[in-house]
């Protein structure tokens, strides 16, 4: 680790089998706070034990240290470490034989947020990108950013729509983005539900974890 990139020595927790064993992989990006062997039991949620799952901790459990709303050059270096994390994941799974078409990203909070981040940055065909309870980051969307194409990956946006953390509105537009760059999107708003994981979420989810590696 290093003050330029702060997550530069991020481990991995992992379930399923070996990369080079696998029919498909998925990362899964904690939220702020959380571990990755949290985030990892969403492992055990999805039906299927061929697919290699990589959860890749944060310095000091967070990936950067201000709201994802705040201005993108306050999140600094810190942003721009923890998107390199997501890369090295990608990287691994490719080396393994894994493509990034049949990768799903999924992510929570503030790994939503990363995950949705990292995703539209480098818009192409994924397996599925999950943001559950995030948003694209910045002070404002900034759709010059973004750019590629999905090529009709499937992508879930799913929050509480009274949401403490992330406003409904930045979910509206984290989907019209993911749209334009070529998702199939399907948004979820929650009424007057907490900040979670919801039932129907992981359903959706374990939709996408399904059609892996078709």
């Amino acid at each position: 680790m290093s003050a330029d990139d702060p997550h530069g020595d991020a481990e991995f927790a992992t379930a399923g089998p070996d990369p080079a064993d696998a029919a498909a992989g998925a990362v899964l990006v904690h939220g702020r706070g959380a571990s990755a062997g949290s985030v990892l039991g969403l492992a055990r949620e999805f039906d299927r034990d061929d697919v290699a799952y990589l959860a890749p901790q944060a310095t000091n459990r967070t990936w950067y240290p201000n709201p994802f709303t705040a201005p993108t050059a306050s999140n600094q270096p810190h942003l721009d470490s923890a998107l390199g994390v997501l890369e090295r994941a990608l990287d691994r799974l490719a080396d393994a034989g894994i493509g990034p078409e049949d990768v799903l990203l999924l992510g929570f909070s503030q790994g939503a947020c990363l995950a949705s981040e990292y995703a539209a940055r480098n818009a192409r065909r994924y397996g599925g990108l999950a943001a559950l309870s995030g948003g694209l980051i910045g002070e404002t969307v900034d759709r010059e950013r973004y750019a590629g194409d999905f090529d009709g990956a499937p992508a879930f946006l799913g929050c509480s729509d009274s949401d403490p953390h992330i406003p409904a509105e930045r979910v509206h537009e984290t989907r019209d983005v993911l749209t334009d760059l070529g998702a199939d999107v399907d948004e979820r708003l929650y009424p007057d539900a907490p900040h979670g994981v919801f039932e129907d979420e992981v359903d959706a989810v374990s939709d996408i974890v399904a059609g892996l590696g078709e």
